[in-house]
């Protein structure tokens, strides 16, 4: 809206042209986002522990996460604030991948709502429940997927590209929607099972954004997609000002998300926030790297698989508790241990990540 109402004056005071370039509005999607949460923060937090929307913690898990009961919860209603009134005052609303991912990140926000409203409010440990949760969300996949798949612009339609070779891409075919919804869904749970101990999904979150700005930056520029040999996706590069709106959401809500935590971003935040990474990631055309510079939240994933499937076959746990980040807990590492050195690999995997672009 801001963008639309200055850029209209350039034409009579040229300073304003600045605000065509996407990396000054991704600046600036940056500092108001970040902004917003810090002035919603206190009112939210102090809102959600009056109406005793705090967190539940499980009595079998790392002992030293008991003294976390109390702390409230759905926190990630600040984040999805932020970034969506960042990216409507600094974007572009005539760019339909913009609109695309503002319904994904409200959508799969509202299924994590929900779910967290059953559990704090109402009492219910199961939440929303496992197949309605999976159906919404594969509900909400399908349409993002069919919105692209029925796109006549776009020439790359049903593709997978393969990093570290120049435009090989694989026709998916009728297969190109199951894929997204894969990967969109996964995303959105990945991101929640991560979401366990204080500050560490919110920080790979915000490292993975700014690597996906990179990526979507990249790929909507004629000049830098030719050079590096990546797709060059018209009308993508304006996605680089909602990945500035979820890094600056990130960062600030990671202020009071830090150990020991203030707020917990509750599934609200973590389903919308891996939503909005998977659907970013279909865009374009990276579902691959995603799995490189999201790999924490890959392996996280897997363990829980690895630990549930091991446990119904024999009866045994390959970790002493699962996701991942527990078991490190449960051998006697600090969880702020945990936190900083889970972050220091999804920094270096964001990097080799952004090596894909010129490694070809």
């Amino acid at each position: 809206m801001l963008y639309n109402l200055f850029y209209y004056f350039h034409d009579y005071y040229s300073p304003f042209n600045v605000f065509r370039y996407i990396t000054f509005r991704t600046a600036l999607a940056i500092i108001t986002s970040l902004v917003i949460t810090f002035i919603s923060a206190p009112w939210i937090i102090g809102k959600l522990r009056k109406l005793s929307m705090t967190q539940y913690v499980r009595d079998d898990g790392p002992r030293t996460h008991l003294k976390k009961e109390g702390t409230p919860t759905m926190g990630g209603i600040m984040i999805i604030l932020s970034v969506v009134l960042s990216v409507l005052m600094w974007g572009d609303l005539s760019n339909k991948f913009i609109l695309i991912m503002i319904a994904s990140i409200i959508g799969f926000g509202l299924i994590g709502l929900t779910d967290d409203y059953l559990k704090v409010v109402k009492k219910n440990p199961k939440g929303l429940g496992g197949w309605y949760k999976a159906g919404a969300q594969i509900a909400l996949a399908i349409a993002i997927g069919f919105s692209f798949y029925y796109d006549p612009n776009d020439i790359y339609i049903a593709k997978l590209s393969i990093p570290f070779f120049k435009k090989w891409l694989i026709d998916l075919g009728w297969f190109y929607v199951p894929f997204t919804i894969l990967v969109i869904v996964g995303a959105s749970n990945a991101v929640n099972l991560t979401d366990g101990i204080d500050g560490l999904a919110i920080g790979l979150v915000g490292v993975a954004s700014l690597a996906n700005a990179v990526f979507v930056y990249i790929s909507g520029h004629t000049g830098f997609s030719q050079y590096l040999n990546v797709l060059y996706l018209p009308g993508t590069g304006e996605l680089t000002v909602f990945c500035g709106a979820m890094f600056g959401a990130a960062l600030g809500f990671l202020w009071y998300n830090s150990y020991p935590a203030d707020i917990f971003m509750g599934d609200v935040g973590s389903l919308a926030l891996g939503g909005a990474l998977g659907t970013l990631a279909v865009i374009t055309k990276q579902e691959i790297v995603l799995a490189i510079v999201g790999a924490i939240f890959v392996i996280e994933t897997f363990s829980v698989i690895i630990q549930v499937s091991s446990f119904k076959l024999t009866g045994k746990r390959v970790f002493k508790m699962a996701p991942i980040h527990h078991h490190f807990e449960v051998k006697g590492w600090p969880e702020t241990k945990v936190i900083v050195r889970f972050w220091i690999i999804g920094i270096i995997l964001a990097l080799l990540s952004l090596t894909t672009l010129k490694v070809r």
